[in-house]
């Protein structure tokens, strides 16, 4: 659906809480400036320079989850001015946030720069795929998901902490997609959950260790 007219954008609630403070006029404004139903340029060299993004998910109930993605740089791939593809990496093996897209399919997308600051809010429709192809477009991939762009727009950013990134995380799969032995998956009692090559990785690491020592790697700055 084509955004054409703020109340295509607001819901009702929406609407309710800007005329209660005043702000009709405002919202529309910056519904006029900012608010697309489609990646412009800017969007797509702004999302594809990004190695991180927030993705929030809906389930069935209702119920909502917001999850840290990263990966390499342009780990969002851009497809035309209204599909995204991402990838889905190894996990905690719960799937929140495939299965939610699975089941509903209703996703958005923030993309934040902390150092300039900036950032860009995508929502839209999404579906998780195990297309090869797509898949391989990412060393180390379990998944892709592909989203329908319904909404972009960019957010004030006034209110984001500025700070100058520090290093990238050494968990992102190199180009032939290993990547370290992650310690939450050395704790003891999670070694019956995993499969025979993660419980022989875990030996190869120096062997089990409890949440004591898992927590303290925590502390340590190692996950």
């Amino acid at each position: 659906m084509s955004l054409d007219t703020p109340d295509q954008f607001y819901t009702d609630a929406q609407r309710a809480l800007q005329r209660d403070q005043g702000r009709v006029a405002l919202a529309d404004t910056v519904f006029a400036a900012i608010v697309s139903d489609a990646l412009d340029e800017m969007h797509t060299g702004f999302i594809e320079s990004r190695d991180f993004f927030f993705l929030s998910t809906v389930d069935g109930t209702g119920m909502p989850t917001v999850s840290y993605k990263g990966g390499p740089p342009g780990v969002v791939r851009v497809d035309g001015p209204n599909i995204l593809h991402f990838p889905s990496y190894d996990g905690n093996g719960m799937y929140k946030s495939m299965g939610n897209v699975s089941e509903t399919g209703k996703v958005g997308l923030l993309f934040i720069d902390f150092e300039t600051p900036n950032r860009v809010r995508v929502q839209g429709t999404a579906t998780v795929c195990d297309d090869a192809a797509l898949i391989a477009h990412w060393p180390g991939a379990k998944l892709a998901v592909t989203v329908t762009v319904e909404q972009v727009f960019l957010n004030c950013a006034r209110y984001i902490h500025k700070h100058t990134r520090r290093e990238a995380s050494p968990y992102v799969p190199d180009a032939e997609g290993h990547q370290p032995h992650p310690s939450w998956k050395r704790i003891d009692a999670v070694q019956p959950a995993l499969d025979d090559a993660e419980r022989a990785k875990t030996q190869e690491e120096g062997g089990t260790i409890d949440f004591d020592g898992y927590a303290r790697k925590l502390m340590e700055g190692r996950s």
